[in-house]
């Protein structure tokens, strides 16, 4: 019974390394590309706006049976879709202090770096 769940928790924990590290060796691939892509400055519209917000329970004091309750802590992302005088359309993750600036309908340059947001000046 206990060479199961050891071969169990093995598999498991294999498992999740192989998880963590392809999605650490893709935030760095994609880090790269930004950092290699040119800084392009276009006319664009901002054609919607939207958040997403996550929601992370954990057990008090390092109890993981959850007796003593649970912290719940939440993280809001931002993003913004842009349309180009092409009629390209890309959504960016923006900070949350960009977000509140702006609006549907506004336009005026967009700079941005591969898939990385870097400015909005309306018009």
């Amino acid at each position: 019974m206990s060479s199961i769940f050891l071969l169990l928790f093995g598999a498991v924990f294999l498992l999740s390394l192989i998880v963590f590290t392809v999605i650490l060796v893709k935030m760095a691939q994609q880090r790269r590309v930004n950092n290699n892509s040119p800084r392009l400055t276009v006319e664009a519209r901002v054609v919607s706006r939207r958040r997403d917000v996550s929601h992370h329970d954990s057990p008090n004091a390092g109890d993981i049976t959850g007796a003593h309750g649970y912290t719940t802590t939440s993280s809001t992302t931002y993003y913004a879709t842009f349309q180009v005088e092409s009629g390209d359309r890309l959504e960016l993750a923006i900070p949350g202090n960009q977000y509140g600036y702006l609006a549907e309908g506004d336009t005026g340059r967009l700079t941005f770096q591969g898939t990385r947001f870097l400015s909005f000046e309306r018009n």
